[in-house]
């Protein structure tokens, strides 16, 4: 069943958890996704803290199911699912099966647990980029499917200094295409 904007009108709380397992395709390049964290907009670590809009974080001010694209660093690119106001969900890892060898040309490699394991390594394997940020989600390019069971974990958000002991990372028990490993806490 593909997901509809209204799955995303909610809590990044209840999303996020809800994401692992789905599976996102853009331009029919993708897999499941294993791996997300979630933002909220009273969350310090969240680009709309404290209500402040900008050009970079308007996309997270607009309506749910929309993508908010970012570049971060000046390096790579993130993929974001907003979701409430303010609030939206880190699309952190994705297990490969759908366009392998577009995603392994784009990367470089052909190894799988590299195509799309970190935010800017799966942002490069989809060809995410900035003219991506606004868009729908439930409109191509993008596809999204909504996840079977999934075991997930739960554990602190990484790569950021503010709240991220947080326990708003969520990730396949088991995955090897995770970004990195969690901790051993489950919530379903």
């Amino acid at each position: 069943m593909k997901l509809r904007r209204s799955f995303f009108a909610r809590s990044v709380h209840d999303v996020a958890p809800e994401l692992v397992g789905a599976t996102l395709l853009v331009d029919g390049v993708g897999g499941r996704i294993v791996e997300v964290e979630a933002y909220h907009h009273e969350d310090p670590a969240a680009h709309s803290f404290g209500g402040r809009r900008t050009v970079r974080n308007a996309s997270m001010f607009g309506p749910p199911g929309h993508a908010y694209v970012y570049r971060s660093y000046g390096i790579h690119w993130c993929l974001n699912f907003v979701c409430e106001e303010g609030s939206a969900v880190l699309i952190r890892a994705l297990e490969p099966s759908h366009g392998l060898d577009t995603m392994a040309a784009r990367r470089g490699t052909d190894e799988p647990r590299l195509l799309a394991a970190g935010p800017g390594r799966l942002t490069q394997a989809l060809g995410i980029a900035g003219e991506h940020d606004g868009l729908p989600l439930d409109h191509p390019p993008f596809a999204l499917y909504a996840a079977g069971d999934a075991e997930v974990e739960v554990g602190p958000r990484i790569g950021i200094t503010k709240a991220a002991e947080l326990p708003w990372r969520y990730a396949e028990a088991g995955s090897r295409f995770v970004s990195r490993p969690l901790g051993s806490r489950r919530s379903s």
